[in-house]
């Protein structure tokens, strides 16, 4: 599963190429979890995490859910929900060494750009999971994708005001 996810993430195959089975969501949720509370864990700690991540992962189902609904796709909402959990874990995966020099303040404009570099990767994957789900073109995709990631962090800032706030 690792593979297909990362061919995802290379926009060589879409969500349509996961298996249609709820293990596999299951394990995408799963390994979101993990990855997230290990991200959110090395800047709070605690209880906090754990409900930052379960918060993030219950928004980005919901989404999926909502959006394969208003679409009349409903119907691939296993494999578009263990698209978007699974392609996230990988992600910030690939994030953590990069949030970690971040969190001690070293590396500069380098490691902030690199996190920059995986912030528009991970805009464009969601983007590029929409456009199969949705049968839409790219640039709707893409719009939807901006503004969940917009959402989502408006509404955990919201639930979490210790977060930086976006205005």
């Amino acid at each position: 599963m690792v593979k297909r996810l990362f061919e995802i993430c290379l926009f060589k195959k879409g969500p349509q190429d996961l298996p249609y089975r709820l293990s596999v969501l299951k394990m995408a949720v799963a390994a979101n979890m993990l990855v997230s509370f290990l991200m959110l864990h090395m800047d709070k700690g605690g209880v906090r995490s754990v409900l930052q991540t379960v918060v993030g992962i219950a928004l980005e189902v919901f989404f999926a859910g909502l959006c394969l609904y208003s679409f009349g796709k409903l119907a691939r909402f296993w494999q578009t929900a263990s698209a978007l959990l699974g392609t996230d874990a990988l992600l910030s995966f690939f994030a953590l060494p990069v949030m970690a020099t971040l969190i001690l303040q070293q590396g500069g404009v380098a490691v902030f750009l690199v996190m920059v570099a995986i912030i528009i990767w991970h805009w464009a994957v969601v983007g590029h999971i929409l456009r199969h789900a949705l049968d839409k073109h790219i640039s709707f995709s893409l719009g939807l994708a901006l503004l969940y990631l917009v959402a989502s962090y408006k509404v955990m800032a919201l639930l979490f005001p210790e977060l930086p706030s976006v205005n």
